[in-house]
């Protein structure tokens, strides 16, 4: 067997593993404290999430069925999550976002894929629909504090162009 075959062989031997790192077991902790079904949804994710990209776009009906409580209670769950940063949530459809969470926290394959971090799939979204405002931001600050860059503070989304005139195309805030 070559060197190529050995490494590959080697490399899906840990495929299927969820690593977490100080960040991550720091941030489960909190969560247990905090609210305890945000740990299990979390640690649900971390444990479907693709291992070529970080990502997992699901259902919340099958969320729901899968940790045994109401789809509401997802619905408020990933929507606290994502207002405290822990994830990043994507409308794909009704009732199907696409989450990532932080790869500084948990990663879903060995450690040398790592740079193909978070949104490395195929999955097309409208930016500019009232779910979807400001996605680009989310996912730039997510990596940004990934990367150890100070946390950007994040708008009020529901307040929409109000206030602040954003780019339709990228949500950026205009001049």
């Amino acid at each position: 067997m070559g060197y190529a075959a050995a490494v590959d062989d080697e490399d899906r031997k840990n495929r299927n593993f969820v690593q977490v790192y100080p960040k991550g077991w720091q941030r489960i902790r909190w969560l247990m404290q905090e609210k305890p079904n945000a740990a299990r949804l979390y640690s649900w994710i971390a444990e479907h999430m693709d291992p070529d990209g970080g990502a997992l776009v699901v259902s919340q009906v099958v969320m729901a069925e899968a940790l045994d409580v109401s789809e509401i209670t997802i619905r408020r769950l990933t929507k606290w999550l994502e207002d405290r940063n822990v994830m990043v949530r994507v409308r794909v459809g009704t009732g199907v976002y696409a989450y990532a969470l932080d790869p500084n926290e948990v990663w879903r394959a060995w450690d040398t894929s790592k740079e193909f971090a978070v949104f490395n799939t195929k999955t097309l979204v409208k930016k500019n629909t009232r779910d979807n405002r400001g996605v680009e931001r989310r996912i730039r600050i997510m990596m940004k504090e990934a990367a150890g860059e100070p946390e950007l503070p994040l708008e009020d989304m529901s307040q929409g162009d109000q206030e602040t005139p954003h780019d339709p195309e990228t949500g950026e805030v205009m001049q």
